[in-house]
């Protein structure tokens, strides 16, 4: 039997893989069978090789089969046995964690062959419900102002969204989370990747900078937003800079910011790829780029591609 784990939630493929592995662990308590095998660096021939060992005991085998797209001729191999595969009274879980191509002849076949699950990422509703569910594991009271505002923070990231839960929980034991809590505590998902946009130009990546923007404005990010976010980290590597011109300790320049340790650390080590009379320029950039929008001299997509082009 073959089993296909795909899809772009690799927090709950994986969660599933582990699932899979626990339940057969339960019935074959020696465990004996179980093999994984990373296809990236091996061969076929070590999946048949295992298939063709008899198990001790008469146990079924699970083979937990990893990353298979990134490996041809390993995908090609597999081709061939599919068959024998499928009819095999062990149990074979074929698991990618990444995005695969979806119009490959081996996606094909295995949608055709395999007990298929394929994982989306979550939204609405279905967020909601797993939002409450993990919330309740850790104890976590949360009001739903607050829980708005922690999904708008974070989205579908479940990775982030576990670690969230758990930090808040931490923060206040058994008493009821409310926005300005979530303020406090959470950083929005947009920040960590504005921080990637302005890393990109630090080091002259103008494409990979254009490329990490188009990705929010795809998801329905508004282009002003994204230009009053890099405004706002901009000014905030400003009061960093100016800090390190004074020559200050670090932890002095950290706490005399007045910004969020997270926000502060990150300008912090930013900083050293500007000058202080770069960042004045760029920073008066985005305020022009910012007024032209709002007095409707030019749109807001274009703004940002004119803005990060002369950075």
């Amino acid at each position: 039997m073959i089993i296909f784990l795909y899809g772009q939630d690799s927090y709950r493929s994986r969660e599933k893989l582990k699932e899979i592995i626990e339940q057969y662990k339960i019935k074959h308590k020696s465990g004996l069978n179980l093999v994984q095998i990373d296809a990236k660096g091996g061969d076929f021939k070590d999946l048949f090789d295992n298939l063709k060992i008899a198990s001790m005991f008469d146990e079924k085998k699970l083979i937990i089969l990893k990353d298979i797209f990134s490996n041809q001729k390993f995908g090609e191999g597999l081709l061939k046995e599919i068959k024998i595969l499928k009819d095999s009274k062990d149990i074979i879980v074929i698991f990618e964690k990444e995005e695969i191509d979806q119009r490959t002849k081996l996606f094909k076949v295995l949608i055709k062959f395999a007990k298929c699950q394929k994982f989306s990422f979550l939204d609405g509703r279905g967020l909601k419900l797993w939002l409450k569910k993990e919330s309740e594991k850790y104890g976590l009271k949360i009001d739903p102002l607050a829980e708005a505002a922690l999904l708008s923070y974070v989205g579908n990231d479940l990775w982030q969204l576990k670690n969230e839960i758990k930090k808040l929980a931490d923060f206040k034991p058994g008493k009821l989370i409310k926005k300005e809590d979530v303020v406090l505590q959470v950083r929005p998902k947009i920040e960590n990747d504005i921080f990637k946009t302005i890393d990109s130009l630090a080091s002259k990546n103008k494409k990979q900078a254009i490329d990490l923007l188009y990705k929010h404005i795809e998801n329905g990010d508004s282009p002003l937003y994204l230009l009053s976010m890099i405004g706002y980290q901009f000014r905030n590597l400003l009061i960093i800079k100016e800090l390190q011109e004074e020559k200050k300790p670090y932890a002095v320049i950290i706490k005399k910011s007045g910004l969020h340790p997270f926000v502060a650390q990150k300008s912090y080590y930013l900083c050293s790829q500007f000058s202080f009379s770069q960042l004045k320029k760029i920073y008066q950039k985005i305020f022009q780029a910012d007024l032209e929008i709002k007095t409707g001299k030019i749109d807001a997509e274009t703004a940002l591609d004119l803005l990060i082009a002369g950075i």
